[in-house]
């Protein structure tokens, strides 16, 4: 059983910093990519950012500049770190990893979402 568990979303003034956390836990190999996904009613669930294991990165032009991924292998933990928050960057924030089970399978695990609201 792996586990995707994120934190660190809430309210947020315009301009502000929030930084999200997702830990997984389990049993697994590895983790490969991990990413932070977003979605809004009525929209489709769309990527923010991802990061390789070796550290590799890759950013929605929306948040380009703005917002930046980071993990640490040791702990099976993504981060991202929000900085110059606007009203368009809230929606529900969801972390993605791509796991390598024991099994020899990839698979794909979410997290249960975390909410995020820029709003004065």
């Amino acid at each position: 059983q792996v586990q995707l568990v994120e934190s660190g979303g809430g309210l947020v003034q315009p301009g502000g910093s929030l930084r999200l956390s997702c830990a997984a836990s389990g049993s697994f190999f590895r983790i490969n990519a991990m990413g932070w996904y977003r979605q809004t009613p009525g929209k489709e669930r769309e990527l923010v950012a991802r990061i390789s294991r070796g550290g590799s990165t890759t950013y929605a032009d929306s948040v380009q500049g703005r917002f930046t991924i980071s993990r640490d292998n040791a702990k099976n933990t993504v981060y991202l770190q929000m900085n110059s928050l606007k009203p368009e960057d809230t929606a529900v924030y969801y972390c993605k990893a791509e796991i390598l089970l024991y099994s020899g399978n990839y698979l794909d695990y979410w997290g249960q979402g975390t909410p995020v609201t820029v709003s004065s």
